[in-house]
C-alpha cells in the first residue's frame, strides 16, 4: 500500500487502480475510506484512479491532533499528495462531502488543478442551502416505490427536527437510484469505513469561509463538471445546478435515474461523463511509489 507523510507527519495511505495520467480522487462522507468509491464504475479502464484515504479513515494514519480533521486543515494533506505524486497540477475528482475539501483546494491552489469534477456535491463550502422542501420534491420522484412511505416519512420527520437514528437509516433507499442488494450492501458497510470522530471535526467551527471561497471559485481557470443524480436526496440537481453558477466554466449534467452514487446506478453512463470531461491528453507520470 502507497503511503506518504502530511505536513505535520501523519503517514497517508492512497490506493492506486488503472493506468495513464492519474486523477486524484476525495472521497465523501465526510471522513469514509475510499474504499467505497470502487473504481468509479470502471472509469479505471480510462485514466489511473488514485484515490486519498483521508487522514484516520481506511489505510491511513490517525493524527495526534484531532482538529487537523477539519476540513481547511486537510487541503494541505492533498497538496502534499500532488507533491508526492510530481505532479504540478492535476486532475481532480471529488464525491459528496468530499467536494467541499476539493473546492477548498481548488480555491486556494488554483494554479494546482487542471480539471474539476465534483460528483453528486456537498454545497457547505460555499455557504448554499438546500431547503427541506426541495429534498421533499427530490423524493416524491420515487413514490411508486414500495418502500417510499416508510421512508418519506421519516423524511419528513427529519425535515421537521424529529430526527432520530432510525429516521435516517429509513431515508437510506433514497441514495440510490435503485434500492436492490448491492445498493443496500454498499450502504451496510458505510458505517465501518467511516470515522466519527473524524466526521464530526470535519466541518467544526472555522472550517469554511463561504464568501472567501466563492469569491475564489468564481477566478477559477479551469473546467469544473459538476455532476448530480436525477433523483438524488442528498444532492439534488436544483442545488448542483446553483452551485454551478458559483464557476466560470461550469458544466452542469444531470444522470438520469441515478442516486447519489452514479457509478453504482448506471456504470456505464457514469464513466462515459467523467471519461469524456477528463479526456485522455496528459502524459503518464510514472514512479509513484510509496514512502
Amino acid at each position: 500500500m502507497p503511503h506518504f507523510s502530511a505536513p505535520d507527519g501523519t503517514k497517508l495511505a492512497y490506493h492506486v487502480s488503472g493506468h495513464g495520467s492519474p486523477v486524484v480522487c476525495l472521497p465523501g462522507g465526510p471522513m469514509q475510506a475510499s474504499v467505497y468509491l470502487g473504481d468509479l464504475g470502471g472509469l479505471s479502464a480510462h485514466r489511473q484512479l488514485v484515490m486519498l484515504d483521508l487522514r484516520g479513515t481506511g489505510e491511513s494514519q490517525a493524527p495526534g491532533d484531532p482538529s487537523s480533521y477539519r476540513c481547511d486543515r486537510l487541503v494541505d494533506d492533498v497538496d502534499a499528495l500532488r507533491e508526492h505524486l510530481g505532479l504540478e497540477t492535476m486532475d481532480l475528482l471529488a464525491h459528496s462531502g468530499g467536494t467541499n475539501l476539493a473546492a477548498l483546494y481548488a480555491a486556494r491552489h488554483p494554479e494546482r488543478v487542471s480539471r474539476l469534477a465534483l460528483i453528486t456535491p456537498s454545497v457547505m463550502a460555499v455557504g448554499l442551502a438546500v431547503t427541506g422542501e426541495v429534498r421533499r420534491e427530490t423524493a416524491r420522484l420515487r413514490r411508486d416505490e414500495p418502500w417510499f412511505p416508510e421512508a418519506f416519512a421519516a423524511l419528513e420527520a427529519i425535515t421537521a427536527g424529529r430526527a432520530t437514528d432510525d429516521s435516517w437509516q429509513a431515508i437510506a433507499p433514497f441514495l440510490y437510484g435503485r434500492w436492490d442488494e448491492r445498493a443496500q450492501a454498499h450502504h451496510a458497510a458505510e458505517d465501518g469505513q467511516r470515522n466519527d470522530e473524524a466526521a464530526a471535526a470535519y466541518g467544526a467551527e472555522g472550517a469554511f469561509d463561504p464568501d472567501a471561497t466563492r469569491a475564489a471559485l468564481a477566478l477559477l481557470g479551469v473546467p469544473v463538471l459538476l455532476l448530480a443524480g436525477e433523483v438524488d436526496l442528498n444532492s439534488p440537481p436544483r442545488a448542483v445546478t446553483e452551485l454551478a453558477g458559483l464557476f466560470p466554466d461550469a458544466r452542469p449534467v444531470v444522470q438520469a435515474g441515478a442516486g447519489h452514487f452514479p457509478w453504482l446506478d448506471d456504470a456505464d453512463r457514469f464513466v462515459a461523463t467523467a471519461a469524456a470531461f477528463l479526456g485522455q491528453d496528459i502524459l503518464p507520470v510514472t514512479g509513484m511509489c510509496g514512502s
